[in-house]
């Protein structure tokens, strides 16, 4: 699958009582994206420079990264996920699934099948801090100032993120 084959859906949120979500950057969904198992998710998040990755799951808590971006690939199972805050939007993912989350997005796991599980990962190997709390002016500086990364962490050079989050 090509990066203009994909199918991407965009989420805009403004700030939702304690989660600051992104002041200018979309979430950005891309369904059924691929099949590989989480090894090869993880290999092709990191030859895109997404970096620092792991394997889990998403919290059952409202939380958000002030000082990274976010991919999350769904590698097995399917789950119903908050994004945005108490007040956001809840979005199933599905095995195959991406998404692409900017810095100060809230996500919370809201249900999931036994087997769910993601592929996280961080452009430029950033290391996210992880908050619960109420946005100060310091962490929305902060949010604000996270660079925009230099690749789409599915497509490389190509993708939806250089396209969409200009």
């Amino acid at each position: 699958m090509s990066a203009a084959d994909v199918d991407v859906k965009t989420f805009f949120f403004k700030e939702d009582g304690d989660i600051p979500n992104h002041p200018h950057l979309p979430v950005l969904l891309y369904s059924g994206v691929f099949s590989e198992n989480a090894e090869q998710t993880e290999r092709l998040f990191n030859r895109h420079n997404w970096l620092n990755s792991w394997t889990n799951g998403v919290f059952d808590y409202h939380h958000y990264h002030s000082n990274a971006h976010e991919v999350l690939g769904v590698i097995s199972g399917s789950a119903v996920v908050r994004l945005g805050g108490e007040h956001g939007e809840s979005v199933e993912l599905r095995t195959g699934d991406v998404v692409v989350l900017p810095a100060g997005t809230g996500h919370k796991k809201l249900s999931g099948s036994p087997d769910f599980k993601i592929v996280g990962a961080y452009p430029d190997g950033m290391e996210p801090d992880l908050h619960k709390e109420s946005a100060t002016p310091a962490i929305r500086e902060k949010i604000r100032s996270v660079p925009v990364p230099d690749t789409d962490p599915v497509f490389g050079e190509e993708g939806p993120v250089l396209r969409l989050w200009k």
